[in-house]
């Protein structure tokens, strides 16, 4: 019996028992040796993943590691020694700069991080740490076109989203992308329409209102000062800020893309992060300014954004432009120049010479918020993503660049021990982190609605009643002619609509 058992087993599989056996011995021995290489590795994260309970990610980790090439440890090492040497960087900087100071009697320079610039500095070696290491696994994965390579598994499917994302294809019921028959939008009556106009604007305004006078609150005045003779202490880190705005506009994000039906998110998720590092940056620069410049410089500033966007255009793209645009630019430079002449400003920073700092914090900003329109545009235009997702999409990786940077430099720490040491000001964070959040959901709700010409008419009001309250509430002196230019430069702005709007009704009956 057991020669004719011996028999069939060669019939079978063609080759002796014997041979199986012997490859099942140098498999066992071949996984031994493997997990024993790794296990000293990977001992601690499996433990904590197994206490999790999360055993379907050991399970990923093991087939990973098992299956990885020799090129593909080495990338990982290199990302790997990056990661440590710029967080080892951002660990030791801080203790070297000092800290800023918090508070308006300064004597001398203080220390290294009373400059702007170096601050600056220092915040770009902390996105360093999650951009560096990003950069050369993405170079790395297009590189061998992991998407055509890869086998299935969560955390293969994770690297082909962030890096490749997923191929569009025509919308159908299976994936998603609507039905072919589009049910025909109720007609709101008269009412209905002013009724949601007006909902419209109150949110609008009453968001970014409340949100530019606490922002001007919590860079320009001190916490915790009792009485004229009291000291107190200002608020220091605008980076922490630029992160609780972001954290909970990326959860609102993540609710609304639960609740509401969305198109299939085609984009590659590390595109995000060019408009997450230049939102943030723009972010920071409005912020740091209001350090050198008063708000109703900063708004008037945002206003004559369109001349270095028309400067660049004429010289990089070759652009032509009407003769209302070159009134109207004009105009808006008369006008900012009528204000900052004549108008007193007053600054966290008083009898220091802030004005070259100021002008280049505003410059900053236009720049960074031009890129970031440019870019965002570009992804609405190749990927037709929605704009819940793209403020989702953007706001992780702000709340990730932003979150590791504080950790590692102790930001993060230090604006919490200070918003215990001054409750107020916890208050007037989350305030601003609210107004913010809801701010860009009343923006993507309206220009959906009424369009972008009745949403930029909306937000140029916005920024004339921002002058006026920061004027009332905290005391900034206008001249009669700084007035005027302040009515010169809205006076451009509407013009310049109502221009662009004539101009695109003309286009459109000529067309047809």
């Amino acid at each position: 019996m057991q020669q004719q058992r011996k028999k069939v087993r060669k019939t079978e599989n063609g080759t002796d028992g014997r041979t199986d056996r012997q490859t099942d011995r140098q498999r066992k021995k071949y996984d031994m040796g493997f997990s024993a290489k790794i296990d000293p590795y990977l001992q601690l994260v499996m433990m904590c993943l197994k206490l999790g309970g999360i055993n379907f990610i050991i399970v990923e980790i093991r087939s990973s590691v098992r299956s990885a090439k020799p090129s593909d440890w080495r990338t990982a090492v290199m990302a790997l020694v990056w990661f440590v040497g710029l967080f080892i960087a951002n660990l030791i900087l801080p203790c070297v700069l000092g800290t800023e100071s918090s508070t308006e009697e300064v004597k001398g320079p203080g220390s290294y991080m009373d400059f702007w610039v170096v601050r600056l500095a220092l915040n770009l070696v902390g996105y360093a740490t999650i951009f560096v290491p990003g950069i050369i696994i993405v170079r790395y994965l297009r590189k061998i076109n992991f998407n055509e390579n890869a086998g299935p598994g969560l955390l293969n499917m994770m690297l082909k989203n962030c890096v490749f994302g997923k191929e569009s294809h025509s919308s159908s019921l299976e994936e998603g992308g609507g039905s072919s028959k589009t049910e025909p939008e109720k007609e709101e009556s008269t009412l209905q329409t002013a009724l949601t106009l007006l909902f419209c604007v109150v949110g609008l305004q009453g968001s970014y209102l409340t949100w530019g006078v606490l922002q001007e609150r919590i860079m320009t005045f001190e916490y915790g000062k009792e009485g004229e003779s009291g000291k107190g202490e200002f608020f220091k880190n605008s980076q922490f800020l630029v992160f609780i705005n972001r954290i909970l506009a990326f959860l609102i994000g993540l609710i609304v893309l639960t609740v509401r039906h969305q198109p299939q998110h085609t984009t590659p998720l590390y595109k995000y992060s060019f408009s997450s590092f230049s939102n943030i940056m723009s972010s920071w620069c409005q912020y740091e300014a209001l350090k050198f410049v008063s708000f109703p410089t900063q708004v008037l500033a945002k206003a004559s954004k369109v001349i270095p966007v028309m400067l660049m255009g004429k010289i990089v793209s070759k652009r032509t432009y009407e003769y209302h645009e070159y009134l109207t630019a004009v105009m808006i430079s008369v006008g900012v120049s009528l204000f900052l002449l004549t108008s007193g400003d007053v600054t966290r920073h008083k009898g220091t010479v802030t004005t070259m700092s100021g002008v280049i914090l505003l410059a900053g900003y236009m720049l960074f918020d031009s890129f970031t329109s440019n870019w965002q545009g570009e992804l609405f235009k190749r990927y037709q993503v929605s704009s819940v997702q793209m403020m989702t999409g953007v706001n992780l990786f702000s709340c990730l660049l932003t979150g590791v940077s504080l950790i590692e430099q102790g930001g993060f720490f230090e604006s919490l021990a200070f918003m215990g040491r001054n409750p107020t000001f916890f208050f007037h964070a989350v305030i601003l982190s609210i107004c913010s959040a809801c701010g860009q959901l009343f923006i993507f709700y309206t220009i959906s609605k009424f369009g972008a010409v009745t949403f930029t008419i909306i937000m140029t009001i916005r920024q004339g009643l921002a002058i006026l309250l920061s004027c009332i509430i905290f005391g900034h002196p206008v001249t009669v002619i700084g007035f005027i230019g302040i009515l010169v430069v809205f006076i451009a702005l509407f013009l310049r609509i109502y221009a662009n709007q004539r101009k695109k009704k003309k286009s459109q009956i000529s067309q047809t």
